[in-house]
């Protein structure tokens, strides 16, 4: 018994310390799946490399491919007209006919100024005018009298002149004394030159009508003048109500008060449209080389998200915001570094949502839809 166990455990033994390829068919039953799953790990690793790889590239040149078509920004902001609302005249403030944030429309009344002021100027020149008209007939009527005492002296002239002529036949036999010639003699030229004298003044009188005795009176300078003080008067007192030059709303009203004295010019309070509003989008130079006018846009708001406004491209500046500052930069100077300017584009919104209202100076994301497409020989 003792000499088959010692046996038994020898072949045991060498079981154990034998090779892989004399292990016993139960054995090898036991450990041929994670062989097998060892084999098929070994398979996909350069799978999966490979192909994670050509992912990544294929990916890559499909994003670059298509990349090209937009171009965006969110150096956008939305833009409104907006107003001073002023006027060129001064007065005293009588009414402010809105309120903080009232919205208005085109041709409203905004605030007005005392008119009585207007008014009476706007009697003075009327009355002027009127003046006019009757200095005007009575400077033709003192025409036609300088024409008949011209007539008058140039008669008198003429029977000096016959005194004259017969006195000078007479004077040699003796028929008129010496002095009864000289006395028609300067008769004669005195009443002549009575009569230049009428005829300047007739002829200096013309001149002050215009130079036609014909000639209507609105035709007259003087009348000319004074017509124009009253549409001036006129003028001042419809500027005493100020309009709203566009639909809008209204801010900063309570800078004005009723009572108040306004300066021509100075600003009473601001007016911001509500039809007219577009977004100025700052795009960098690099963008701008498919971006023409007339290109859809997709718009963003900030203040609004999950919202979608469509645009178009308005406009494209003709010169970079640099352009324009107070101080542009120096380019010739020694240190000179080069960056990248950023070109004003204005989109004009063309739909969007109509339940809220765009402010200006809100910021916004845009992205121009310019079609073009890119090429693999574009990377060549």
């Amino acid at each position: 018994m003792n000499q088959i166990s010692t046996r038994d455990r020898t072949t045991a033994d060498a079981a154990k310390t034998a090779s892989p390829d004399t292990i016993s068919p139960g054995s090898s039953k036991a450990d041929s799946p994670g062989r097998a799953s060892a084999k098929r790990r070994s398979y996909l690793r350069p799978i999966l490399m490979i192909g994670g790889i050509a992912v990544v590239i294929v990916g890559t040149g499909y994003y670059w491919l298509t990349g090209g078509q937009y171009v965006s920004t969110d150096d956008s902001y939305v833009e409104a007209a907006e107003v001073n609302a002023t006027t060129d005249i001064s007065g005293i403030v009588s009414k402010v006919l809105v309120h903080e944030g009232q919205a208005v429309k085109q041709g409203q009344k905004l605030f007005q100024l005392g008119q009585l002021h207007f008014k009476i100027a706007l009697d003075g020149a009327k009355a002027k005018l009127a003046q006019t008209v009757l200095d005007f007939s009575a400077m033709k009527g003192d025409y036609q009298r300088m024409l008949k005492d011209a007539d008058t002296a140039r008669a008198q002239v003429a029977d000096d002149q016959a005194n004259f002529n017969r006195f000078a036949s007479l004077i040699h036999n003796g028929g008129v004394t010496r002095a009864e010639y000289d006395n028609a003699k300067y008769k004669l030229a005195a009443d002549q030159a009575n009569l230049a004298a009428l005829e300047e003044q007739a002829k200096t009188q013309l001149a002050k009508i215009g130079g036609d005795i014909n000639e209507p009176v609105e035709k007259f300078p003087a009348y000319m003048s004074a017509e124009a003080n009253v549409a001036e008067a006129q003028r001042e007192l419809d500027h005493t109500t100020v309009y709203a030059p566009f639909a809008g709303i209204v801010t900063r009203v309570e800078s004005l008060q009723p009572g108040q004295y306004l300066t021509a010019s100075a600003s009473a309070f601001g007016l911001v449209a509500t039809d007219d509003v577009w977004v100025t989008a700052q795009l960098k130079e690099t963008q701008l080389n498919y971006v023409r006018i007339g290109q859809p846009v997709k718009i963003a708001v900030d203040a609004f998200p999950g919202r979608k406004w469509m645009g178009v491209v308005q406009s494209i500046a003709p010169a970079s915001g640099s352009q324009f500052s107070l101080l542009p930069a120096e380019n010739s100077s020694g240190n000179w570094v080069k960056v990248v300017q950023r070109i004003p584009v204005r989109i004009r919104i063309t739909s969007g949502p109509k339940d809220v209202r765009l402010s200006a100076g809100m910021s916004a994301e845009i992205s121009v839809d310019t079609g073009h497409q890119r090429h693999l020989s574009d990377s060549f």
